[in-house]
């Protein structure tokens, strides 16, 4: 089992999640801030006459678990789903997962997911 971790821009959240819902059991969006190697956004002032480079821009991670045979159509999809082409469209990372359990359902494993 492998855990795929989305960070994409905040305004591609239900973009992304409509593209996996039908593909995984499940997901978990975290939504913050962030600073990766892209641009910042340009912040306009109060009055209008000034704008500022944000500290930050505003991400969502969205992570799910799925089998090992799934990896690579997840992460298709939600490639295409985040590419806009901009530097700050964000990345995916894979990780093992070695055990699952559903604390409900008593599953482990697959059967968890």
């Amino acid at each position: 089992m492998k855990k795929i971790e989305a960070t994409i821009q905040n305004n591609k959240i239900n973009i992304v999640t409509e593209a996996i819902k039908e593909i995984v059991g499940g997901f978990t969006i975290l939504e913050g801030n962030g600073r990766g190697s892209g641009k910042r956004q340009n912040i306009g002032s109060s009055r209008g006459t000034n704008t500022m480079i944000a500290k930050y821009n505003k991400v969502a991670l969205i992570s799910t678990i799925v089998d090992d045979s799934m990896v690579e159509k997840v992460t298709k999809v939600i490639e295409e789903a985040a590419f806009t082409g901009e530097t700050n469209d964000g990345i995916i990372t894979i990780s093992t997962i070695e055990s699952v359990l559903n604390i409900s359902s008593k599953e482990k494993n697959s059967k968890a997911l």
